[in-house]
C-alpha cells in the first residue's frame, strides 16, 4: 500500500567551517532524499546565534513532499547531518549541520525522538522568515498563522545573504 503524501518543512543551519557551502550541499542532499521530492527552499539568511555561541549561523528552511514517515524522515535527516561531521557535545553546541523536522503536514507528534511542531520554531526569527519567504500563510498547527509570530521578534535581527 503506497503511503500518502505529506509536505514537511525542514530547517537547516550551520555555524562551523563554511557554513554557507554546508547549507547549499544539505539543501541538496535534501533535494535526494528518498521517497521526496524537494517542493521549495528559501534563500540563505544570516542570523546571530540564539541561546550559544560560536560565529553566525547560515540558515534555510525547505518543503518537501515526502511519503517517509516522520521518524524514517528524522533518522534520514540525522544521517545527512552525520555525513557532515555533526557532533552533539552539548545542548545548542555550535554545529556544522543541524536539520530539524519543524511541521511534518498538520501533526501533532510528542516521542521520545520527535517533537512537531517544533516546540521552538515560533519563537525563532531564522526559522520564521525562511518559511515566510515560501509561503506567507503558512500556519503552525495548533498556533495558526506564523506571520504574527515573526512580527513579535524584534529582537533577533535576520539578513538574507
Amino acid at each position: 500500500m503506497n503511503r500518502p503524501e505529506t509536505l514537511a518543512w525542514i530547517g537547516i543551519g550551520g555555524n562551523l567551517g563554511d557554513a554557507r557551502a554546508t547549507v547549499e550541499q544539505a539543501i541538496a542532499r535534501l533535494a535526494g532524499l528518498p521517497q521526496s521530492r524537494l517542493m521549495h527552499s528559501s534563500s540563505l539568511y544570516r542570523t546571530a546565534p540564539i541561546d550559544s555561541s560560536g560565529d553566525d549561523y547560515v540558515n534555510a528552511v525547505v518543503l518537501v513532499s515526502t511519503t517517509l514517515p516522520a521518524l524514517e524522515l528524522l533518522h534520514a535527516l540525522q544521517a545527512i547531518e552525520l555525513q557532515h561531521g555533526r557532533e552533539r557535545p552539548y545542548r545548542n553546541a555550535p554545529r556544522t549541520l543541524d536539520l530539524d523536522v519543524l511541521m511534518y503536514g498538520n501533526a501533532s507528534i510528542a516521542s521520545a525522538e520527535l517533537t512537531v511542531p517544533h516546540p521552538r520554531m515560533a519563537q525563532r526569527a531564522f526559522v520564521l522568515a525562511p518559511m515566510l519567504e515560501i509561503d506567507e500563510t503558512v500556519e503552525i498547527p495548533g498556533l495558526g498563522p506564523a506571520r504574527p509570530f515573526l512580527d513579535a521578534i524584534t529582537d533577533q535581527p535576520v539578513s538574507r545573504l
